[in-house]
């Protein structure tokens, strides 16, 4: 008899790579709500959790796992929603720890000082500036947001100034629902002063961006992938990500004994994550730069590729209760792999997009897959989940022997599609 494991927001590319797992022929994959319905517009997620209740109940069979690989507000219902079943998953507590970007501060600090300086912005202060011991270039971003929404690089007070009117505005969308969670947990008195539409300031980490992945299963942490990413020229927009990130292994291995360190901290456990670090060649430095309680979607056709085991086989494990085995490159394709991102950088509405046809040529002759993200007719700023700075037009995965190959196929798609936009005011 099939176990039943409901994936918060399953879509089809993610289904696919679920069906490919092993042991997929004795589970059954169910979407538990659609990612619109998670993700677009500002969510309600007393009503999320109801809409939920309702599917899984009505459901003529067991319910045996309830998963997630989405940011906010999927994040924490999949632990809220396993609670009422006494199904595994990790504590919201600890999740939350984790994804409220000052807490999550306040914690790693108790256990390393690799991070850069950091503080509370006033949002409503008559003469704009950066918390005390924050210099500039610094990053303001929201105490809670996803795929760097909300996130703006400022170089001075002029520049800080300018932004703050957009800041006011973005921190809402995920802000109000977010403080619906914190309602359901005993706070510290300084995050329960701070609530859920906060906004936070950075210090500008330089050098080399990098996330490892791993999860946590009866209190050991176990990584398992460190994954490049590596931005446009003079951007902060990805242009891919690539697996295994090309860094010394003597910098993997205390990026490992950090990412050890600060998930005990959190008290994070039955659960994936993955860790985003800065590391800067000359210097040696790393900074911590966020933990997110989940694994990467984006991620796991790379492992896939690489390792012959996409990211989703530790989720699985871990929400049917076993402890996931780390991937061993048993049956891996391609030495490395690399994710990349076709992008527009400034707002505009698409009036055509490749056709099917086109793109299955494309998949075949690169031995890759291709996803398009913008949709015939549509305005590009009215998506969701993008950086502040650009659009995702489409994404490809791709193997290669080297990097060469990784860029050669790249251009190949590139130079094989075309998008038509007619670009307008930004919104």
């Amino acid at each position: 008899m099939n176990q039943n494991v409901f994936v918060l927001g399953l879509d089809e590319a993610n289904a696919e790579v679920l069906r490919s797992l092993d042991g997929a022929d004795s589970l059954a994959f169910h979407q538990l709500l659609t990612r619109d319905e998670l993700q677009q517009g500002e969510v309600n997620v007393p009503d999320l959790l109801d809409r939920a209740e309702v599917q899984l109940t009505a459901f003529d069979g067991t319910v045996d796992a309830i998963v997630n690989f989405w940011d906010f507000p999927a994040t924490m219902m999949a632990p809220i929603l396993c609670a009422r079943r006494g199904l595994p998953s990790a504590d919201l507590g600890a999740v939350v720890r984790c994804e409220h970007k000052y807490w999550s501060r306040l914690v790693q600090s108790r256990v390393t000082n690799s991070l850069p300086a950091f503080g509370l912005l006033d949002l409503d202060a008559d003469e704009p500036h950066l918390p005390d011991g924050v210099s500039y270039p610094a990053w303001i971003k929201p105490v809670e947001s996803a795929s760097s929404e909300g996130a703006y690089r400022v170089a001075d007070q002029p520049q800080l100034a300018d932004v703050l009117p957009r800041a006011r505005e973005d921190v809402t969308r995920m802000g109000r629902p977010f403080e619906d969670v914190l309602a359901m947990l005993h706070l510290p008195p300084e995050i329960e002063q701070v609530g859920g539409t906060a906004y936070m300031a950075e210090e500008v980490a330089d050098g080399h961006q990098m996330t490892l992945e791993g999860f946590v299963a009866d209190g050991t942490v176990t990584a398992y992938g460190l994954v490049a990413s590596i931005n446009y020229p003079d951007s902060s927009s990805f242009l891919r990500y690539q697996y295994p990130a090309p860094v010394p292994l003597a910098v993997r291995d205390r990026i490992v004994e950090i990412s050890t360190q600060v998930i005990a901290a959190t008290g994070l456990d039955t659960s994936t994550f993955n860790i985003e670090y800065f590391w800067d060649p000359e210097t040696g430095r790393i900074r911590l730069l966020e933990i997110n309680a989940r694994h990467s979607q984006e991620h796991a056709r790379l492992f896939e590729m690489v390792d012959g085991v996409p990211n989703h086989a530790a989720m699985v494990r871990l929400g049917l209760g076993q402890v996931p085995d780390p991937p061993r490159g048993e049956r891996r394709r391609y030495p490395m792999a690399a994710k990349w991102f076709l992008r527009h950088f400034s707002d505009g509405i698409v009036r055509r997009v490749p056709d099917e046809s086109t793109l299955a040529r494309l998949e075949e002759r690169l031995d890759g897959s291709v996803h398009v993200r913008a949709t015939e007719g549509t305005r590009l700023s009215a998506g969701y989940g993008e950086d502040s700075y650009s659009y995702v037009l489409a994404e490809v995965f791709v193997g290669g022997e080297d990097e060469e190959e990784l860029r050669r196929k790249y251009d190949e798609f590139r130079d094989g599609v075309e998008f038509e936009i007619d670009d307008v005011e930004e919104a």
